[in-house]
């Protein structure tokens, strides 16, 4: 099977632990791997940010990266990305005009945009069988809002166009359960949903092998992109109340500058984490490792009693899965895929959100009982090892291909429009008609 993926800003070669590089590069580019060693072909789609990258480059055996031409050729936040789109759409379908896949699987809801269009272009152009399309959201813009009130700068445009996509493809994975519920409420039918989770690499990520060094008797260890809602800041303030009671406790917080092209001590946000560990007397006790290569985390995880994920909110949340593979137990916010991942007093302890008391009762409860982490740790490997592999995401993945590419039909989704057609008849905040962003830039590959 041809199965063409399209990720408009995380493309599977980035660096990860930047603003926009996280899970979902993690996912594309595990997913597109595994896939292929299941004997499909995948091509990945992926906006062109640097002017010295090269058209297509091989990602591994069965996997080739397409860098798109659309919009100036340089990292732009993924909230900017929304007006080349019209750009990425076309290149696609004049790509897929002359080597059609069997199958679309787009993530984000700009590329599952990017992608209607696409399919639409070529179906007008051919008169043929409709291209089927698959949308994984990753985030969800109601949710983004709802936790992030006027701090979300997603573009207006999503509000409408977000739930256009998820009501126009064949099929939405969701990762958890949470988001179908989610998606089930912005109006799209629940046969059309099937839940596919994260995965985890479980031949990288073990309890076995190289263990970091540490600095401190005791280690507890985040990770993710320094952005607000990721709530690294709940976990300093936690930390610094098992300072105060007397721990020799050290927070190793994995994860780059959250603004592109930035030093880490030049992001606003990494300043901020500074000042409030700065402000609760426990700086020295605070060690910001900045960016890692994903080869370089096992022993970082390894070498932590617990690790911490204590987001505001997160769709899914692939840090607590390497966690539980490396065999550490895992505090986590009970919010999204978090709740689905992380078994309560199984494989981990649940806290709620934003709540640093909390998080701290549980660390220490965990650092008390050296037999229970070790319970944990041992369930969540075994977890991990049943559940989430990417072999198994993959397999569940081809299942939704292949039922859609056998029951193909022309036109667009049963009972459904095309996003770009809702988008064009959407009326903005403004009272004014919004229309996809046209670009004249000039096609290219």
């Amino acid at each position: 099977m041809k199965i063409a993926m399209v990720s408009e800003h995380a493309s599977p070669l980035a660096t990860l632990g930047g603003v926009d590089a996280g899970g979902q590069n993690v996912h594309v580019a595990e997913l597109s791997g595994a896939l292929a060693d299941r004997g499909h072909q995948v091509t990945v789609y992926t906006r062109r940010d640097d002017a010295s990258q090269p058209v297509r480059v091989p990602l591994r055996a069965g996997v080739e990266v397409v860098h798109v031409d659309a919009g100036p050729a340089r990292a732009v936040p993924k909230d900017e990305i929304f007006p080349y789109m019209g750009t990425f759409a076309s290149v696609l379908a004049a790509e897929w005009f002359v080597d059609r896949p069997d199958v679309v699987h787009a993530h984000f809801w700009m590329s599952g945009h990017a992608a209607l269009e696409a399919v639409a272009q070529v179906q007008a152009r051919t008169g043929g069988v409709r291209i089927p399309v698959v949308q994984t959201f990753h985030a969800l813009g109601v949710v983004k809002r709802r936790h992030q009130g006027a701090a979300d700068t997603s573009p207006e445009e999503r509000e409408w166009v977000e739930p256009a996509v998820g009501r126009s493809v064949d099929q939405v994975v969701a990762t958890c359960s949470d988001e179908a519920f989610e998606l089930k409420a912005l109006g799209v039918p629940l046969h059309r949903i099937s839940v596919v989770p994260c995965g985890v690499d479980v031949s990288l990520f073990t309890p076995d092998g190289p263990v970091e060094e540490r600095n401190r008797p005791v280690r507890v260890l985040t990770a993710s992109r320094l952005v607000q809602r990721k709530g690294v800041g709940t976990t300093i303030a936690a930390l610094a109340e098992l300072v105060h009671d007397g721990r020799d406790v050290e927070l190793v917080v994995v994860g780059g500058a959250g603004v592109a092209g930035l030093d880490l001590t030049d992001d606003p946000e990494y300043q901020r984490l500074d000042a409030l560990a700065r402000s609760l007397g426990v700086r020295d006790h605070v060690t910001f490792r900045g960016q890692l290569r994903q080869q370089d985390m096992p022993a970082v995880y390894r070498s932590a009693d617990v690790v911490v994920c204590a987001p505001w909110y997160e769709p899914f949340g692939i840090v607590p899965l390497e966690a539980m593979a490396c065999g550490r137990p895992v505090v986590a916010s009970s919010v999204g895929g978090l709740i689905d991942t992380v078994v309560e007093d199984a494989t981990g302890l649940h806290v709620p959100p934003r709540d640093e008391d909390a998080v701290a009762v549980a660390v220490a409860m965990l650092l008390d009982e050296p037999e229970r982490r070790e319970a944990l740790g041992a369930a969540g490997r075994k977890r991990a090892e049943t559940k989430y592999t990417w072999q198994k995401v993959a397999a569940d993945s081809e299942r939704v291909y292949d039922r859609l590419v056998a029951g193909s039909v022309s036109g667009t989704a049963a009972g459904s429009t095309s996003a770009s057609g809702a988008t064009r008849s959407r009326p903005s905040r403004t009272g004014r008609s919004v229309r996809p962003a046209q670009s004249n830039e000039r096609t290219a590959r």
